[in-house]
C-alpha cells in the first residue's frame, strides 16, 4: 500500500481527517507538523512526524525522505506563507524524485475567482491569491497532479453526499470529512491526471 506524506494533518481540518483514513486503511503515513503537541497526537495513531515548518528546506527534505520518494504527497496547508510553503515543497519533492501530489485549495482559486462574491474577495481574496500561486506552481512542476476546490468548510460529520464538479461554475458547502474521503478516493487511481476539481454537497445548509 503506497505511503501518504501530509502537509497540513496538525491541526483539526482537511489534513487531519485525511491522516486518520489513512489510519483507518492501516496505510504508512508521514507527516510534518508545526509543533510538539501535534506530533505528539498523531505519533498516538501510528504516524510518523517530522516538526518543522513547511518553508524550512530542512524539515521539507526530512519529511520527503522519510516517506520515501514512492510516496503521493498530500498538502492541505494555508495561511501566510502558503504559496512560499507549497513552492518549498513542491521544488525539493521534484528533486528527489517524487512523482504525484494532491492539493486541496479553495473555490475561488485560479480560474473559479469569477464565482467569489464581492464579499468574500474582500474576505478571504488574498488568502485565495496565495492559494492560487500554489495552484500555478504545482501546474507548471513535473507532477502528475490533482487539484481539489471545497467551497465553504463546515465540521459536519460525513455525509457521502459531496459532489465533485469541473468546468462549470460551483457555489455551496461541504463537509472538512466529506472532502477528505473524496481525497482518498481520488488517490486510488493510477493517474491523477492533471485533473481539477471543485467540491460541494448539494444542498447543505451551515449548522446552527
Amino acid at each position: 500500500m503506497k505511503t501518504w506524506v501530509i502537509f497540513g494533518a496538525g491541526g483539526k481540518g482537511i489534513g487531519a481527517h485525511i491522516a486518520d483514513i489513512a489510519v483507518e486503511q492501516k496505510r504508512p503515513v508521514v507527516a510534518l507538523v508545526r509543533n510538539q503537541q501535534a506530533a505528539t497526537r498523531l505519533q498516538e495513531k501510528g504516524i510518523k512526524t517530522v516538526i518543522g515548518d513547511a518553508t524550512d528546506t530542512t524539515a521539507v527534505e526530512q519529511v520527503l525522505t522519510l516517506a520515501g520518494n514512492e510516496a503521493d504527497i498530500i498538502s492541505t496547508m494555508g495561511g501566510d506563507n502558503d504559496y512560499l510553503a507549497h513552492r518549498t515543497v513542491i521544488d525539493i519533492a521534484e528533486n528527489l524524485g517524487f512523482r504525484r501530489m494532491l492539493m486541496v485549495s479553495s473555490l475561488g482559486c485560479g480560474d473559479s475567482w469569477v464565482a467569489l462574491s464581492e464579499r468574500a474577495k474582500a474576505a478571504f481574496g488574498q488568502a485565495v491569491r496565495e492559494k492560487s500561486l500554489a495552484e500555478v506552481w504545482l501546474q507548471t512542476s513535473r507532477f502528475d497532479y490533482a487539484i481539489v476546490r471545497p467551497g465553504g468548510l463546515l465540521n459536519g460529520e460525513e455525509t457521502g453526499k459531496a459532489q465533485l464538479y469541473q468546468y462549470e461554475e460551483t457555489h455551496g458547502l461541504v463537509n472538512r470529512r466529506d472532502v477528505a474521503r473524496l481525497v482518498a478516493k481520488l488517490l486510488e487511481a493510477e493517474l491523477l491526471d492533471y485533473q481539477i476539481y471543485a467540491v460541494v454537497e448539494p444542498g447543505l445548509l451551515p449548522t446552527k
